[in-house]
């Protein structure tokens, strides 16, 4: 049975052993590095900050009672636009629905706050992620995201109107 959790500060051990798994498993799809969260990066204060930023809804998909997914829902400077940041799904529970559930339940939180769009930040080359969120109703944006470590790509930008979720 897939589940959602909403996740708190003092969640921050569930939430530090996803986001790990994540940046092992995935270090292509996120603008963070796995070293940046270990050593003197993996703090307790750091992990309960990152579970505290002001308005967000942070989620942890659970299949069959184990964490197998999270995503976050931020946001944005202005009151209508909100990201998904933070997506990821075990590759084990890939293809049963998780993606999906996490998607819709960002948007679920970003139309109850009154958010018109949703935004999203994805790696050029992870294909799987991009055909996920068309899937979904993203749309490439055309904004040129944040640069990468090779100094010469951006992150995509994608996003979807909410008025129709």
């Amino acid at each position: 049975m897939l589940e959602l959790r909403t996740l708190a500060s003092d969640d921050w051990p569930l939430w530090r052993e996803l986001r790990l798994a994540a940046l092992t498993e995935a270090p292509y799809a996120f603008g963070s590095t796995l070293s940046h969260w270990q050593g003197s990066g993996d703090r307790e204060e750091r992990w309960r900050a990152r579970l505290s930023i002001p308005g967000a809804h942070d989620l942890v998909a659970l299949l069959g009672g184990l964490p197998v997914g999270m995503a976050s829902g931020v946001p944005c400077e202005g009151a209508e636009t909100v990201e998904l940041i933070s997506m990821w799904v075990n590759p084990a529970a890939r293809g049963k629905g998780v993606g999906d559930y996490l998607i819709h339940a960002v948007e679920r939180w970003a139309v109850e706050r009154g958010a018109t769009t949703l935004r999203l930040s994805v790696m050029p080359d992870n294909r799987k992620a991009t055909a996920l969120y068309e899937r979904h109703g993203f749309l490439d944006t055309g904004e040129p995201g944040d640069l990468l470590p090779d100094g010469i790509r951006r992150e995509r930008v994608m996003a979807k109107s909410l008025t129709a979720v």
